[in-house]
């Protein structure tokens, strides 16, 4: 990374709470996908604190419900709304987009699934990056009108530390020639959703939008409820955040006033990531995760996809 590297106040201690202090986002409307759990709670209730209108999109929309009672009372913000959104499911991509109106000032694509047993949608996609970037590729592209309308929007795509040895294996990003491993997978998913930001930025610059990368670092959440205990002896020792911490990041990307600007970077501990050495394998992003060339490949791999499902 040759740009001169951001530099904030915050860092891995900081929480959401901590970086919205002082922030006001009234007017502002916000979507955060799977914010009805983990650190996706934690966004959405500091981008409401500080008086954003914030769509809580979820699978679950009873556990949507509750998380926004919940965020309502504790925020006494009454701007929560809730939407049904499952992003393995394209329909259901397509009508969230449809039945949004109106422009959109910030979007968390935080939902994602982690390391589950070899799944496909019905367009025989593998699971794990069909949610976490093909969903969210589709969800940002629909709205890019909203987003543009706007002014100013900006875009947030959550990655892993998990891209550091899973490379995009473009000739088979679905598992369909090789063996079906679900880390890996989990990995390239998050490689993919890393790239995403850097061709989204790119392509949509002009447009008054910025989209950046966050990795909100190690949480227990559900996320790994697919991780046993041998997957987790094959893990490094991290340091756990608390799920206020993991958010932290995210809401820095999406509502800090130092991020003006900004877009087409890898954030993680609320700072711009320096570049990965394998000497300290918990912190950093691989070159291959924000490689331009790579970028523009992923993105026009996943129209291919898009249009072969059409086609099917």
């Amino acid at each position: 990374m040759s740009e001169t590297r951001v530099s904030t106040p915050f860092n891995a201690q900081s929480t959401a709470v901590d970086v919205v202090a002082g922030v006001d986002l009234t007017g502002q409307r916000a979507i955060v996908t799977g914010a009805s759990s983990g650190i996706g709670v934690e966004t959405a209730r500091a981008l409401a604190m500080a008086g954003a209108e914030v769509t809580v999109a979820v699978r679950d929309v009873r556990a949507g419900e509750r998380t926004a009672r919940e965020i309502g009372a504790g925020t006494g913000n009454r701007l929560l709304r809730v939407a049904p959104l499952d992003l393995s499911d394209q329909r259901s991509v397509a009508a969230f987009v449809a039945a949004w109106d109106g422009p959109l000032h910030i979007l968390v694509n935080n939902a994602g699934v982690s390391a589950t047993p070899e799944m496909r949608t019905a367009e025989g996609w593998e699971l794990q990056l069909a949610t976490n970037h093909l969903g969210h590729f589709a969800l940002a592209n629909g709205l890019h009108r909203a987003l543009a309308e706007a002014g100013g929007a900006r875009v947030v795509s959550l990655s892993s530390i998990a891209h550091v040895s899973a490379p995009m294996v473009f000739e088979d990003v679905n598992f369909r020639a090789r063996p079906y491993d679900r880390l890996l997978a989990y990995g390239e998913s998050k490689t993919a959703t890393a790239l995403f930001a850097v061709e989204a930025n790119r392509r949509w610059a002009g447009d008054g939008i910025t989209v950046n990368v966050a990795n909100p670092g190690a949480v227990v959440t559900n996320l790994g409820r697919h991780l046993t205990e041998e997957d987790y002896a094959q893990l490094p020792a991290f340091d756990f955040k608390t799920p206020q911490q993991g958010a932290a990041t995210s809401v820095l990307l999406a509502a800090g006033p130092q991020l003006e600007g900004t877009g087409g970077r890898y954030f993680e501990d609320c700072q711009q990531a320096v570049r990965h050495d394998p000497a300290d394998p918990l912190r950093g992003v691989a070159d291959h995760a924000i490689d331009p060339t790579a970028a523009a490949r992923l993105w026009q791999l996943s129209l291919d996809l898009f249009a072969g499902a059409e086609r099917a």
